[in-house]
């Protein structure tokens, strides 16, 4: 059944206002009330990167009075295949002040809150305390359990999407919902995958355009709950394929066991970002981009072996290293190809997968592996700028 709409409708429309939304006031079941439902509406976007940028444009062209954007990164060219809201003359603008600007060529009647800093356990309440809805398009399991349980504390609905190659979902979470079916993002996943096992775009990539194929969805369901019309994703999962161009949606109950949130917890730690036996093993194994250079200088004798997927080796290397994917190393496959006469070094993409297998190099006997903290990131800005980056 159709939820009751999320805000009361503004006093009026100005005749500019009424030109600028003809088409949404002549379809019924929108009209000039619902209009007026999203001129009073305050919605917070969770980052303004591939989900975000079709969602806040769409948002502000819609006639969302109110837009909030969260987020401290900046432009990276690497970014304008998929994140449309920003162009070539905004690589190294904070992403923000860059969707900012965007939405005011798209719409100047919209108020547009930025909030340039990391979403955290410590701020997330008092952001997120205004809005009426939130829209979360993150692609990260610390942040999406952060946001979820910000939002059960305050009764507030949200949006969330996510991508991953040429797989999207959508769905909607609120605890509190009126019909008293109320879900929230635990009864979908209870918990995170563990650390390395489900990889981020960053690392697997994504096909640009199913970010707007997700994130006008996740407006699509944002305008029904804010002006109270049609069937929302509550309780339901929508999975797009793009290869087979197919939809279809999965019915989510209610988890029994999950636990009643009570409080906002040390989200990196629940996700376990790096694992406690990858830290460990780091701690005193991790040398620096200038370190490794210096040692390939000397002619030190090692191996220098990356543990990202065949893809990405394609796309940028450092030099003189080999391809091991990571999962070869943790189930063991590839020790017999390590030396044991030279020291290992490992990298990936940022130091994460490295780490962790590096943990595993150190117990089964490699005691004097060490990894490349940063990995293929740090040696592009340090080292060789001349690299590129994805």
């Amino acid at each position: 059944m159709a939820l009751p709409p999320l805000v009361e409708p503004a006093a009026e429309l100005t005749k500019e206002e009424v030109a600028r939304y003809s088409r949404h006031l002549i379809i019924p079941d929108v009209g000039v009330p619902g209009q007026k439902r999203l001129k009073n509406a305050k919605v917070l976007v969770v980052g303004a990167g591939g989900l975000g940028s079709p969602a806040l444009l769409y948002l502000a062209a819609a006639g969302v009075g109110t837009l909030g954007v969260i987020d401290f990164d900046v432009v990276d060219e690497s970014n304008l295949q998929r994140q449309v809201i920003h162009g070539q003359s905004d690589v190294g603008k904070p992403k923000a002040l860059s969707a900012k600007e965007s939405i005011a060529e798209i719409n100047p009647l919209v108020t547009v809150n930025l909030h340039q800093e990391q979403l955290t356990s410590e701020n997330a309440l008092e952001i997120f305390r205004p809005y009426d809805l939130i829209l979360d398009g993150t692609d990260n399991f610390a942040t999406r359990y952060l946001v979820n349980d910000a939002a059960v504390l305050l009764g507030k609905p949200y949006v969330w999407g996510s991508i991953f190659r040429f797989e999207g979902q959508v769905s909607v979470f609120w605890e509190d919902a009126p019909d008293g079916q109320g879900l929230n993002y635990r009864d979908l996943y209870p918990e995170p995958p563990p650390p390395g096992m489900v990889p981020s775009c960053a690392e697997g990539g994504v096909l640009g355009v199913l970010c707007a194929s997700i994130g006008s969805i996740m407006v699509t369901e944002a305008i029904k709950l804010l002006t109270g019309i049609g069937e929302t994703l509550l309780g339901r999962l929508m999975v797009y394929d793009a290869l087979e161009m197919s939809y279809r949606t999965i019915r989510i109950r209610k988890d029994p066991e999950s636990p009643k949130i009570t409080e906002l917890i040390d989200y990196e730690a629940f996700c376990g970002v790096v694992s406690d036996e990858a830290q460990a093993a780091a701690a005193n194994s991790t040398i620096t981009p200038q370190e490794l250079k210096d040692k390939q200088d000397r002619g030190d004798n090692f191996v220098l072996v990356d543990v990202r997927e065949p893809h990405e080796f394609e796309i940028v290397r450092i030099p003189g290293s080999v391809l091991i994917p990571k999962d070869r190393i943790i189930s063991g496959e590839a020790f017999a190809e390590l030396p044991q006469d030279r020291q290992i070094v490992l990298h990936c993409k940022s130091g994460a997968r490295s780490a962790e297998a590096l943990a595993v190099l150190h117990g089964a006997g490699f005691k004097d592996a060490v990894h490349v903290g940063g990995g293929v990131l740090a040696w592009a800005r340090q080292i060789d700028q001349s690299l590129p980056t994805y």
